[in-house]
């Protein structure tokens, strides 16, 4: 099993900057039209995490990763997620990550470059793990850095001194990141006064 945890483009935040349209982390998610280097190179069973892009003033987030379950061509996705074909929203912001139209060619809304290189390899995903409530968002802000210092084994003050844009996992190192935002995402659903990653480890350990 490979794994890649990646940071999204400057600006995307899930709720602190503009829409984050790809990856889509929801029930059934997906990874469409960014990073086709890592579309290429991840198979079925590899695992994917992503990050926040930088927003001034904002700590970035591990907003969660998935489970690869299949690779299709765009034209194919465009069939199976109409709810994910490229569109505006009512603020004016694009969604959705199926960059093509019906006949199989770039959308008039997508503005990637290597067109062809980007409708192969869509991801469809499987088994996600995502902080996606105000409260789990706002507890990874404030552990995503030793959340990362923890699962990698180096200290940094940011999460380009720790994993750069992208880094490879290994197997222990997603699962531990995995038991991590777990713990994380029921420490957020209880009241808390305080919790700090040595809770989570502790957490973590027993789940493991």
């Amino acid at each position: 099993m490979k794994a890649k945890i990646f940071v999204t483009s400057s600006g995307y935040d899930p709720d602190k900057g503009k829409h984050v349209k790809d990856p889509y982390l929801g029930p059934r998610p997906t990874l469409g039209a960014c990073r086709p280097d890592i579309r290429e190179k991840l198979q079925k069973g590899d695992q994917i995490f992503t990050i926040s892009g930088k927003v001034p003033g904002v700590p970035q987030v591990v907003m969660g990763g998935f489970e690869i379950a299949e690779k299709i061509p765009a034209i194919e996705a465009y069939e199976r997620f109409p709810d994910l074909r490229l569109r505006k929203r009512d603020d004016g912001q694009l969604t959705g990550n199926v960059i093509v139209n019906a006949e199989g060619k770039q959308h008039e809304l997508d503005g990637h470059d290597k067109f062809d290189r980007r409708i192969q390899n869509y991801i469809v995903g499987t088994n996600p793990i995502v902080l996606a409530t105000p409260a789990e968002i706002a507890e990874g802000r404030r552990l995503t850095l030793e959340i990362l210092q923890d699962v990698f084994g180096k200290k940094g003050d940011s999460v380009r001194s720790i994993i750069g844009r992208c880094r490879n996992m290994d197997e222990k190192q997603v699962e531990k990141l995995r038991r991590l935002l777990e713990a994380l995402k029921d420490k957020a659903r209880q009241p808390r006064p305080a919790a700090v990653l040595r809770e989570l480890s502790e957490v973590a350990r027993m789940v493991g």
